[in-house]
């Protein structure tokens, strides 16, 4: 099934400076970078690799992709792959 015939599953990228290297808590909350939201995880994916390549060479600094699609509609959530 294409991307274009697949249901809209969006996934957010954000990250930014952590406080510690094993947490998720992040050193300045209103430094976070919002890089955007996509309509599947293969596109966030592509986009989070590349912003995570970019600061390679802060190991301080994370990407994450949230699955926003599980959060607007939490029963599929159980049944949704990706």
């Amino acid at each position: 099934m294409s991307e274009a015939t697949s249901p809209q599953l969006l996934h957010l990228v954000f990250g930014g400076e952590l406080k510690q290297l094993d947490g998720t808590e992040f050193r300045d909350p209103g430094k976070i970078d919002i890089v955007g939201i996509y309509p599947s995880f293969a596109t966030a994916q592509t986009v989070w690799r590349s912003r995570a390549q970019a600061t390679v060479d802060n190991a301080m600094v994370r990407y994450f992709i949230v699955h926003l699609h599980r959060y607007l509609d939490p029963l599929a959530a159980t049944t949704a792959h990706a």
